[in-house]
């Protein structure tokens, strides 16, 4: 399997199909790659390299005990499109990895991002604070980190219910489906996945979208139950300077079945524009 070794001896695994203009896509929490693979062929199918990577700590990448940060999630993709000779990158981000690219484009990715994606993503800030009131409660976020110390197998059995909005009427989410973000999250160390939830959480993007000059397309359901749009989509949309928000009626946080549909063709659109 394709490894890269970033500076502190992490391996990364990487997959890498097709070839023409590089379309590099990070993964939301607890996942890893394999959650792309639908648009990953979308992507070599249609002419592009498509690429994405198990973040540090989950998947198939090492499992470190320290790092578990958003500037370290950046330096390592940075360290993937280094070692790759990745140039004219489009980059595409759902949830935390949505933090992740943008934390990219603004760090490392000057004269080499093209353009960005971003579905369901974090930014710019999601936990309350006197300077973002309107976030998500600490609480919420200690839950999390309480359920994945305790019995995770189970909690991430419940959490793809609330992640696919499969509590919602008429939705068509598959027990596969559920079974399949229970797989990933499992592949995940427990230290990793604990400490990204204050990297997904309490890390401030607002800079880094202010400081993006590319075409970003910012998409997120209104019906996000673990990333409220409130706080995410239509903030971040007023941070940047060359984007474009779509808002997808009754969409979940989840990228699955008729949402999937149409936010892939979207995707397309944009990266073939």
């Amino acid at each position: 399997m394709p490894y890269i070794t970033t500076d502190d001896g992490t391996e990364i695994f990487y997959k890498d199909w097709g070839s023409g203009q590089p379309v590099v896509f990070s993964h939301g929490w607890p996942l890893n790659a394999d959650a792309w693979d639908i648009e990953l062929k979308l992507a070599a199918d249609n002419g592009f390299r498509a690429i994405a990577h198990d973040r540090r700590g989950h998947g198939r990448s090492s499992q470190t005990w320290t790092g578990n940060d958003m500037d370290t999630y950046a330096a390592d993709l940075a360290a993937l499109v280094d070692a790759l000779g990745l140039r004219d990158v489009i980059l595409v981000g759902h949830s935390t990895g949505g933090g992740e690219v943008v934390r990219f484009a603004a760090q490392h990715g000057a004269g080499r991002v093209a353009k960005i994606a971003t579905a369901g993503a974090v930014p710019p800030v999601m936990v309350k604070s006197d300077a973002n009131p309107e976030g998500t409660p600490i609480e919420v976020f200690d839950g999390i980190r309480a359920g994945v110390q305790g019995d995770r197998s189970q909690f991430y059995q419940d959490l793809a219910v609330q992640f696919f909005g499969a509590n919602r009427p008429g939705s068509t989410v598959s027990p596969g489906q559920r079974d399949q973000f229970w797989r990933l999250g499992m592949q995940v160390g427990l230290k990793a996945a604990y400490d990204c939830v204050k990297a997904f959480s309490e890390t401030d993007f607002t800079a880094d979208l202010q400081a993006l000059d590319v075409p970003i397309f910012i998409a997120q359901g209104d019906d996000d139950q673990i990333v409220p749009i409130a706080d995410a989509a239509l903030k971040a949309i007023t941070l940047v300077k060359n984007g474009t928000l779509k808002v997808y009626a009754g969409a979940p946080h989840g990228i699955v079945g008729a949402y999937q549909q149409e936010l892939d063709k979207d995707l397309l659109e944009f990266w073939l524009s």
